[in-house]
This record gives C-alpha cells, sequence and structure tokens, in this order.
C-alpha cells in the first residue's frame, strides 16, 4: 500500500460511487466527467493494492467491493474528523473553546433542547451541537466517532462506551380518552385485540413494547401499524387508529391535557433509565468531558415529569 499518494478527492469520488451506484451517477454528483471518476478510483485502488469497485451484482451500475465498503467506512470517518476540525477553529474564532456533539436519540428530543439551553448557560464557552436520529443512527454516530456524547435509554453492546445513569423514563400504554379501554381494566385477550402503533425495527421503544409484549401474552401475535415518529403515532392514537406503548416523556402534554390517556396492564408503567454514552477511547476529548460533567452537575432537572398513573 502507498497511502501516501491516496487523496481527498479519490476517497470521495469512492464515496459517490457507493451512493450512486454507478460512475456516471457519481460524476452528476461531483460536478466531474466519468473518465475523471474512473482515474479517481484507479488511483485509489493502486495506492490501496485492491479492487474497490466492481459491476453490481444485478448487472445494473457498480457497487463496492468488501475492501470498497472498508475503504468507505473508513473515509466517512475522515470526513466527520475534518468536519469537528473545521467547526472547532470556527467556534476558536468566536472566541469559544471548541465545538462538542451531542446525539440523543429520536425520544430524547422532548427534552434535549432544554437540556442544551441549560448547558449554554452554564458552559457558554462551549458550541453544543444537537444531533436527533433512532437508535440505530445515534449509533453509528458513536462508532464512527461524529459523536462526542449521546443519550439514549439502553448502553449499547458495541461500540465499547462509558455509561452513567441521568434520570428514569418510564414507558407505558396509551389509548385515546373515548377508547373503550380508557379507565378500564384489561384482560389478555382484550389487550392482544389491539392494534398496536410502532415505530420502525431499531428504535429502542419499539424493542422495549416487543419484549413487554412476548413477556406478558406467552408469545401470542398481535397486529402493529408502524410509523415514522413518535408525532405521528401521537395523532394516530388520538384518531382512533390502534394503541400505542410510548416512552411516558413524549407525551407529558397530552396525557396532562387529557388528549391521551394512560392504561392499566399488566407490569405497566414499565421503569427504565436515561444513559449518557461516550466512546471508551484512552484519550477523549477535553472539552468533551467538560461537557459530560456538565450534564451531570445538572443532576435531571431538564428530564420532563412524567404522569404515569392509569385515567380513573
Amino acid at each position: 500500500m502507498r497511502l501516501d499518494t491516496l487523496t481527498l478527492k479519490q476517497l470521495r469520488a469512492l464515496v459517490a460511487v457507493a451512493e450512486g451506484r454507478s460512475l456516471t451517477a457519481a460524476g452528476t454528483a461531483l460536478g466531474l466527467s466519468t473518465p475523471a471518476i474512473h482515474t479517481q478510483i484507479k488511483g485509489l485502488e493502486e495506492s490501496i493494492g485492491a479492487r474497490l469497485v466492481r459491476r453490481a451484482s444485478d448487472g445494473a451500475g457498480s457497487e463496492l467491493t468488501e475492501a470498497g465498503v472498508v475503504l468507505r467506512e473508513a473515509a466517512a470517518r475522515i470526513e466527520d474528523a475534518l468536519s469537528q476540525a473545521a467547526a472547532d477553529v470556527a467556534a476558536l474564532n468566536r472566541g469559544q473553546s471548541g465545538r462538542v456533539v451531542l446525539g440523543v436519540v429520536s425520544t430524547a428530543k422532548y427534552f434535549a433542547p432544554r437540556l442544551v439551553k441549560m448547558l449554554h448557560q452554564t458552559l457558554p464557552d462551549i458550541d453544543i451541537v444537537l444531533r436527533v436520529g433512532n437508535r440505530e443512527a445515534t449509533i453509528a454516530g458513536l462508532e464512527r466517532g461524529a459523536y462526542d456524547l449521546a443519550i439514549m435509554g439502553r448502553p449499547p453492546r458495541r461500540p465499547a462506551v462509558v455509561a452513567v445513569p441521568l434520570g428514569p423514563h418510564p414507558h407505558g400504554l396509551v389509548v385515546a380518552p373515548d377508547h373503550p379501554l380508557a379507565g378500564q381494566g384489561m384482560s389478555l385477550d382484550t389487550l392482544f385485540d389491539q392494534t398496536f402503533l410502532a415505530r420502525e425495527e431499531g428504535s429502542g421503544t419499539r424493542i422495549l413494547m416487543a419484549r413487554w409484549l412476548d413477556r406478558v401474552g406467552d408469545g401470542r401475535t398481535y397486529d402493529t401499524m408502524e410509523m415514522d415518529s413518535n408525532e405521528t403515532i401521537k395523532q394516530a392514537v388520538m384518531a382512533g387508529l390502534g394503541i400505542a406503548f410510548l416512552s411516558l416523556h413524549t407525551i407529558t402534554e397530552e396525557l396532562a391535557t387529557g388528549r391521551l390517556v394512560s392504561v392499566s396492564a399488566p407490569g405497566l408503567p414499565i421503569e427504565r433509565h436515561w444513559f449518557m454514552v461516550r466512546p471508551d477511547i484512552e484519550h477523549p476529548r477535553a472539552l468533551a468531558l467538560r461537557l459530560w460533567d456538565g450534564v451531570l452537575a445538572l443532576e435531571g432537572r431538564y428530564l420532563p415529569v412524567a404522569r404515569s398513573d392509569p385515567a380513573d
């Protein structure tokens, strides 16, 4: 390998081929001709000493080889590092100490802005960037080094992280106030006759819901309707499309105003915890550690107060 001859242009050409699935599409995305993209890829392959691009298995366009996938992942980490460096320089130019990226799972977006505001008041010299995504995206951001810290409901097995609990995170079952189950006890037969409105596969709330239903139902089947956000699920429950298992921190206003009501069911509410995590690396950024300590010093005062008692 001749890594000293490798260039960012070559790596970006490889990423563009992977995303566009052809050299032509990559050229269009980067404003280059197809032969120019071909030259960049060939030069990269010569530097690495391996084939990186091949004809797609379906015969249409191009795809990355296993070596190409490895290099694409490295390119993503390089781009993240460059973006962080540029943001740190910009922060320094504004008289700040630098930038810290805080990733949060989608459910945490209901309190994350309040947390960031409180951190701005206690640590005004740090430029805090908030990134919101589902659990899989947040873990991916940690793994490639795009996030300095993250807040989620359960620490991941991979990548290796340092984790600390931040406070309680209750989950429960909710229905519209005019739903037949509102204010009533519930048999398992009645429960499993309902349609459960749920987030996508990989969502932490979806995983917790499935485990709870498997436990109380001993393997019974149930109908689900998948939706792409907690907001959509809340509106669908209020419209009477089904019932939902949700973090009670996402519905504090709806419970307080009676637009949604919680339902008594076996084992509910489930008490989990919010966790703050950071990559378990030998030399974490000093700025990230300052923010870590700043979050802990707030002692969970940014968390919503959830009403978990079922409606009478």
